[in-house]
């Protein structure tokens, strides 16, 4: 397990690295620049701005630079807000994203394997279908047009749900069904896929034919092994909810890392694109890692090779 773990610690910071210097340039690559205006501003205050944020600099000796600021966790101030430092922006911002993802997560994994269970065991009755309608529903609708449709019925017509904020507990359901919608609908799918599966087994069978009730047959022995594939699929999908929020918290005026982020990329504020680019890939690295490790826990027939 110690050598698993080393060696995955490894793997983990060579794929960061590669993602921040492929950012880097790229980002650099793109055409324009942090102070490009619509109305040119004068060539004397670009270069003044430049020599400030020390992007007069060869590409290399700026990426240098870069690279030594994130070994110290420093990555440099905003180009667009006066005396904010990134680090800043990530501080003031991942709490609000965290607190409406988590709660997004969770809705996912309690509504959603129950649901997919649920179907599983009433295969080809009602229940079963009208769980599959709505997965189908909610793997097929964009987050964003169920937002959209959020907004105009229950807070422009119906005026029963806040349009925008996170301040109240109401603030949170527009948010949270337009993020969880799609992973509800993939968790429920994905259950009920793999319990049947796992029902068809000879254990199963035989758990049966010695007379355990169904509570303890789906509870003990098919939950466990149906449960796989939902692990493998939760690890990326915290992430990518978090990472989804950006066009949510957008539409509802939410003050989080994805608000910040989309306003980097149409600002071409470098060292946030870079901040948010940084931390969203470890953090979907991490997830990846912990999947690995909960894989043995659940199931100790799974070895971790080396």
């Amino acid at each position: 397990m110690g050598k698993f773990i080393f060696k995955r610690l490894g793997q983990m910071l060579f794929t960061l690295y590669i993602v921040i210097t492929a950012t880097f340039f790229l980002m650099h690559a793109i055409p324009g620049g942090p102070f490009t205006r619509e109305k040119p501003l004068p060539p004397a205050v670009i270069a003044a701005l430049e020599a400030k944020f020390n992007m007069n600099a060869p590409l290399h000796i700026q990426y240098f630079d870069y690279m030594k600021g994130v070994f110290s966790f420093d990555f440099g101030p905003s180009f667009q807000k006066v005396g904010v430092n990134v680090i800043d922006l990530v501080e003031s911002g991942l709490p609000v994203s965290a607190r409406m993802g988590g709660t997004a997560v969770l809705v996912v994994l309690v509504i959603g394997i129950p649901l997919g269970i649920i179907s599983a065991l009433k295969q080809n009755k009602w229940e079963d279908y009208v769980v599959t309608v709505i997965a189908t529903l909610g793997v097929t609708i964009p987050s964003f047009v169920i937002a959209t449709l959020i907004i105009y019925i229950f807070s422009g017509k119906l005026g029963i749900l806040p349009s925008f904020g996170l301040t109240s507990w109401k603030h949170y359901i527009g948010p949270v069904i337009a993020l969880s919608g799609f992973s509800l609908a993939f968790v429920s799918k994905l259950t009920r896929s793999s319990m049947l599966e796992v029902l068809q087994q000879d254990y199963i069978r035989t758990a049966r034919a010695k007379g355990l009730s169904e509570f303890v047959v789906i509870g003990k022995h098919a939950l466990k092994n149906a449960l796989l594939p939902v692990v493998t699929y939760v690890g990326p999908m915290i992430a990518g909810i978090l990472t989804g929020s950006f066009v949510i918290e957008k539409i509802f005026a939410i003050p989080g890392m994805g608000k910040y982020f989309v306003e980097s990329v149409g600002n071409r504020d470098y060292t946030v694109i870079m901040g948010v680019t940084i931390f969203y890939a470890g953090f979907y690295i991490i997830m990846v890692f912990l999947v690995d490790i909960i894989y043995v826990l659940i199931d100790p027939r799974i070895k971790l090779h080396d």
